[in-house]
């Protein structure tokens, strides 16, 4: 064999790897670089990149030369012990005398042929005029080498909106693993195109997958035999069945199975064992969770792309073992008889886990470790569903009622109910009354947090009939705080306040302070909608006081929802603003998904009242809460529906359908921190409006005043600063602060705001 590899053919195009290129023909132009080394997974496309990007640009150089990594290992003479010159490497012509720069190719240095490209490369350095481009699956650590990693194409990122609605092809297909998809998808089916009822399932491929180009090709391909919507379930967990790639394709590339299986060849046996651990956790656990704080093969893996970083969390690497690679190694441990020890391990680690956390969640540790429990909420849902195989349902139901405040918070409202019945229901009488009032009572939270007040009163009645012949005073009183809170959403104070003086009165004489801070402010609000506001204000400074001293941050920002209320019914929107800021800030400290959209809405509200330019951030936090919610599945108080809506129609008519869609659609798109963060930057309410001023321009200073009328006018900022006899960099300065006290994103909505003045 000589070495010399023919010119590869014109391949299909590149999708997605547009800047990946660019980077890569910057480079080869460099004069001072010598070798460049496009790293990456198998199967992501490495080849192809090299391969395009050398046939645009070949023509850049004297010559081009494709060699094989595997037998380019320059072959030594007696004379020169260490060769440094292109004499003797196998394949490559007698290029001396040959002017100009020449690109040597080694693509797939990877494996055994790893050793010999080494050696090429340094043996090609000895000529000035050579550049060399490498593809390997890891650096191959040779002095000046410069590397360009390639990830695989980005996904879908999670879909917004309600639960079970459709997604739109338009948004899903802007992930480039998704245009890749349907350009396969069309080479199968040229009918195929991205429907509104097909899009969800191609997102979900495509995620399923990681983005990961060969397999998204292989997926595609399977278009011949099934329909997107069934493609999902049968790659769950098995991602290898994929298979079909071209005839004339290494071997490792006409099939996902071959693929894992050459990625993990040469491993040793305690890398391998970690990987086959590994594979048992769902994507995005921690270093510290997995227990691999002082595994030194984690580096190994990283290195070699079997273990793919996927996010970080405080400081922490999230990580998970990427497909097809899992599914190989999951197959790998059920064939050795092992991988029920493995599940067994990582249930035991994930109740560890909950149970530590337990008694910080409500404390000065709230934050980091509800953050903390929504990084690793996949994988106690995989704990759980272990614990639910294999029958342990005493051990499960434990893991369900530590995940309580963690599952509030991250909006996981219908699943935590299904847990609570399902482990109710699989445990039956051998679960001890006492586990199964408190799973009663914890699903009547979730029951009232979906929006369903009559049915948490019949889950909380249920569970204190449980628990009365348990005699636990302490879980009694708390249910009963919580039935009195159910009791009022359902329209019944009067029966509310009954439940919750007693429920008040046994947790503070019991010492159980949060839960007591809790029932003073469900009865502060009860107290609030019979009218006596006195004491309603009273209980809820206890009730805030409380909180704050105990570092319960959800607790508190709950509580200031409330007094904001009590201070608006006072005609006190200064004092509301500031409590209703607090609450976003707090809400916005760990991600909270279930009360922050009831929060948005309650400042939106306070926004139109006592902000009227704000008209367009308004409309862009209702968006923003909607969608949220939306997201949790949870149902809005008929009051509320009422009150948002009538909002919704006022800010619709005051700018006009067009401007009020184009902030309801960028409220849509809005994140948690983004709402928050859009939230808290609005203006303070102005403490005194300016007679005979119009309400959009009470917050404006005169000169702002000036600059938003010549905005209005298509001014630019060139000629605003002439106008005004003021610097370029002063008019933008201005008009910054115009566009945000106005709440407006865009020159446009600055001149709607202003046209509205009249």
């Amino acid at each position: 064999m000589n070495g010399r590899r023919p010119s590869p053919g014109r391949v299909t195009e590149l999708v997605g790897r547009e800047l990946e290129a660019a980077a890569l023909r910057e480079r080869l132009r460099d004069p001072s670089v010598r070798l460049v080394t496009v790293t990456g997974r198998a199967g992501v496309g490495k080849s192809r990149l090299a391969v395009e990007v050398v046939r645009e640009m070949g023509g850049e150089f004297a010559r081009v030369e494709h060699l094989d990594p595997a037998v380019a290992r320059p072959e030594q003479r007696p004379d020169q012990p260490e060769p440094h010159d292109l004499h003797g490497l196998p394949g490559l012509p007698d290029l001396h005398g040959l002017p100009g720069r020449i690109l040597v190719v080694l693509d797939g240095c990877d494996h055994e042929a790893r050793p010999a490209a080494a050696a090429a490369v340094e043996a090609l350095a000895g000529d000035p005029r050579v550049v060399v481009l490498a593809t390997a699956v890891e650096p191959l650590g040779v002095y000046g080498e410069q590397l360009l990693p390639l990830a695989p194409l980005p996904v879908p990122g999670p879909r917004r909106g309600p639960a079970g609605g459709a997604a739109d092809p338009h948004e899903v297909q802007e992930a480039a693993s998704v245009a890749l998809f349907v350009r396969r998808a069309r080479d199968a089916d040229p009918s195929f195109a991205l429907t509104e009822e097909n899009a969800g399932a191609v997102a979900e491929i495509c995620t399923l997958l990681g983005g990961l180009p060969l397999a998204v090709e292989l997926a595609a391909g399977r278009l011949r035999l099934f329909p997107p919507h069934l493609l999902p379930a049968r790659l769950r967990g098995r991602t290898t069945i994929l298979s079909g790639g071209p005839a004339n394709a290494p071997e490792r590339h006409r099939s996902l199975a071959a693929l894992a299986e050459w990625s993990c060849r040469g491993l040793d046996d305690g890398a391998r064992a970690l990987l086959g651990r590994l594979s048992v956790y769902e994507p995005g656990f921690g270093l510290s969770a997995a227990g691999l704080a002082a595994e030194a093969a984690v580096e190994t893996l990283l290195d070699r792309g079997l273990l793919a970083v996927v996010g970080e969390e405080q400081g922490e690497l999230r990580l998970a073992v990427p497909e097809p690679v899992r599914s190989h190694c999951r197959a790998e441990l059920a064939d050795a008889g092992r991988e029920g020890a493995a599940l067994d391990a990582h249930a035991e680690r994930y109740r560890l886990l909950v149970a530590t956390a337990l008694p910080g969640l409500r404390g000065t540790e709230q934050d980091r470790l509800l953050r903390e429990s929504a990084a690793e909420g996949p994988n106690v849902g995989g704990a759980l569903r272990r614990l639910r195989e294999r029958g342990d349902s005493g051990t499960a139901a434990a893991l369900v009622l530590g995940c309580r405040l963690p599952w509030l918070a991250q909006g996981r409202l219908r699943e935590a109910l299904e847990w609570c019945d399902d482990i109710t229901e699989a445990g039956g009488a051998a679960l001890p009354e006492a586990v199964r009032s408190r799973l009663a009572d914890m699903s009547g939270v979730f029951a009232l947090a979906l929006g369903d007040p009559l049915e948490a009163v019949r889950r909380h009645r249920h569970a204190l009939a449980l628990g009365k012949s348990v005699g636990d005073r302490r879980q009694n009183a708390l249910a009963s705080a919580r039935l009195g809170a159910a009791l009022l959403r359902g329209g019944d104070p009067a029966g509310a306040r009954a439940v919750l003086v007693t429920a008040l009165s046994a947790l503070e004489s019991m010492g159980v302070t949060g839960g007591a801070a809790e029932a003073a402010g469900s009865l502060a609000a009860v107290l609030r909608a019979e009218g006596d506001r006195r004491k309603a204000q009273e209980l809820l400074e206890r009730s805030v006081e409380t909180f704050r001293r105990i570092r319960d941050g959800r607790g508190l920002a709950g509580a200031l929802r409330t007094a904001a209320a009590l201070a608006l019914e006072g005609d006190e929107p200064d004092r509301a603003d500031r409590a209703l800021r607090e609450s976003l800030r707090l809400y916005g400290a760990y991600g909270e998904r279930t009360e922050l959209p009831g929060a948005l809405e309650e400042f939106s509200l306070l926004l139109l009242r006592t902000a009227p330019a704000q008209r367009p951030r308004t409309v862009r936090l209702l968006a923003a809460a909607d969608t949220l919610r939306g997201e949790t599945g949870a149902e809005v108080p008929d009051e509320w529906r009422s009150a948002a809506e009538r909002a919704r129609t006022e800010l619709s008519a005051r700018l006009g359908w067009t401007d009020f869609a184009v902030a309801w659609a960028e409220g849509v798109r809005m994140t948690v921190p983004a709402a928050v963060a859009e939230a808290l930057s609005a203006p303070a309410p102005s403490r005194r409006a300016t007679a005979g001023t119009a309400p959009e321009a009470q917050s404006l200073t005169p000169r702002q005043v000036q600059v938003a009328l010549l905005v209005s006018e298509g001014m630019t900022n060139r000629q605003i600063a002439a106008k005004l006899d003021i610097s370029e960099w002063t008019v933008v300065n201005h008009v910054r602060h115009v566009m945000r006290r106005l709440g407006c994103s865009s020159r446009v909505q600055v001149a709607g705001a202003v046209g509205r003045w009249a």
